[in-house]
């Protein structure tokens, strides 16, 4: 607990109410005391939700300190509850337990009180960590099986996709097993940062990985602002970058001696409040460009996923002198 310990007291006697408080100052937090002496006070107190742990005397002039111990079970089940009484038999210290109180110290060795405190405090921060940890848990495994399941979905698609535009099952397996890894080093590195954030820069090289084996020379990254993209942008820009290097690779400024690919990024302006980032990859010094007939699944998924995935713009320019390719994207919120 970061905080010093909000305690709200239930106590209709103020000479009472002053020993405790006394007692109480023995904490090695100094306590925030809330005291409350009747029944409508203490319903006021538990709508307010502002504190760690509740003493209640038993015998109280309007209701009973059981009464209070349920009304407190219902509203506020997570806080302990320990009862502070002069008169407190066998039979009702047991009842009071079963129905949900930490412990209970006599007014007649209040002494016990600063210790009976410290351990109830305790156990609640220890119990409120452990149901952090198990919903974070469930969180985690949901958020899993909803990555897992657009995964799959995705794969099926591309498999389908792909199968319809090769032509032989060499050029299917290759361009399949290109996709696939694209997607396979984007999700090593969302793991790498817990699957929060990936910055651009990593993503581009990670994915480029693979194609420098040999001819890292022909790449030349201008590396721009840093920008951090959420793991659906990651996973989209590694497609755009496997397609556009693949491409390259077969037809483009990678497929003969001389030529090389540039890639920058910058920030633009702001406009209307939101950031955008301009990428650009530029092939130069390979064979001639013609544009193509028709448009593949290559070039259909680069737009999709800018589009739809980034909620960005692409142009892509078959000049002659060399294929460019200008994505324009908004900044995520964090940067």
């Amino acid at each position: 607990m970061q905080h010093n310990p909000r305690l709200l007291m239930l106590e209709d006697s103020p000479l009472d109410a002053e020993l405790i408080r006394e007692q109480l100052e023995l904490l090695t937090k100094k306590p925030e005391i809330r005291l409350v002496s009747n029944r409508g006070e203490f319903v006021k107190a538990l709508e307010a939700h502002d504190f760690d742990l509740i003493l209640s005397d038993f015998s109280l002039p309007d209701f009973d300190g059981m009464a209070a111990l349920d009304m407190a079970s219902r509203e506020v089940p997570e806080i302990p509850f320990i009862f502070v009484s002069g008169i407190l038999g066998e039979e009702a210290a047991i009842e009071s337990f079963r129905r949900g109180a930490t412990d209970y110290v006599l007014k007649q060795r209040l002494i016990r009180l600063p210790a009976a405190v410290e351990r109830a405090l305790a156990e609640a921060h220890e119990k409120a960590e452990h149901r952090r940890a198990q919903n974070q848990k469930e969180l985690l495994v949901r958020e899993l099986s909803h990555r897992v399941k657009n995964t799959m979905a995705m794969v099926m698609s591309l498999v389908r996709r792909t199968a319809k535009s090769s032509h032989t099952v060499d050029d299917y397996a290759s361009n399949l097993l290109g996709r696939l890894r694209a997607m396979a080093d984007a999700h090593a590195l969302l793991f790498e940062t817990n699957w929060s954030k990936a910055e651009l820069a990593d993503v581009v090289r990670r994915t480029l990985a693979p194609y420098m084996e040999g001819r890292g020379n022909r790449f030349v990254i201008d590396p721009g602002p840093t920008v951090h993209l959420d793991p659906k942008s990651a996973l989209a820009l590694s497609l755009v970058f496997n397609e556009l290097t693949t491409n390259a690779v077969k037809y483009g400024g990678l497929s003969q001696d001389g030529g090389h690919i540039a890639i920058s990024w910058v920030r633009d302006a702001v406009k209307e409040g939101k950031a955008t980032i301009t990428l650009t990859w530029q092939e130069i010094g390979g064979p001639t460009v013609t544009p193509p007939e028709q448009q593949g699944f290559g070039t259909t998924l680069v737009e999709r996923s800018i589009q739809y995935e980034l909620r960005g713009n692409v142009e892509i320019d078959y000049a002659e002198t060399g294929l460019a390719c200008r994505i324009t994207f908004p900044i995520p919120s964090f940067d």
